[in-house]
């Protein structure tokens, strides 16, 4: 696979254990930050439609090692790494579409994006009328 947001020498993640959550700060930095931080910051980023678009127009959707990584993020709608997500609602809707080849496919359409992002606004205003 070309390299790209988070390129993967194997196709298969099976033995991949998940990075444990921050606990005393040995865990091996790469580029500065630790396997958790990287894939928490990527999960994250999964939360806007706009991104998934861009990964779509690249192709990242339609390479099976990508689609892989996306079945190991999995990790992150468990405790104890749910708890670390900031905004949890649309990182794990869209993670758990992105598991279907459907969506992959579908979400290169712009009005897809479009809606997906009309969405995400009317939960916000709903959520801060409700607090």
């Amino acid at each position: 696979m070309a390299s790209g947001p988070m390129s993967i020498g194997s196709p298969s993640m099976e033995n991949l254990v998940p990075p444990p959550p921050p606990a005393n700060g040995e865990e091996p930095k790469h580029g500065g930050f630790t396997r958790f931080e990287i894939e928490l910051e990527f999960v994250q980023s999964l939360a806007n439609p706009q991104y998934l678009n861009h990964l779509a127009s690249r192709k990242y959707l339609s390479e099976p090692a990508f689609v892989n990584y996306l079945a190991y993020l999995q990790y992150w709608t468990r405790p104890p790494y749910l708890k670390y997500l900031t905004y949890p609602g649309p990182t794990l809707k869209h993670l758990e579409l992105l598991q279907q080849e459907r969506f992959r496919q579908d979400i290169i359409n712009p009005e897809l994006v479009n809606r997906l992002v009309e969405e995400g606004l009317r939960t916000s205003v709903e959520h801060h009328r409700e607090g």
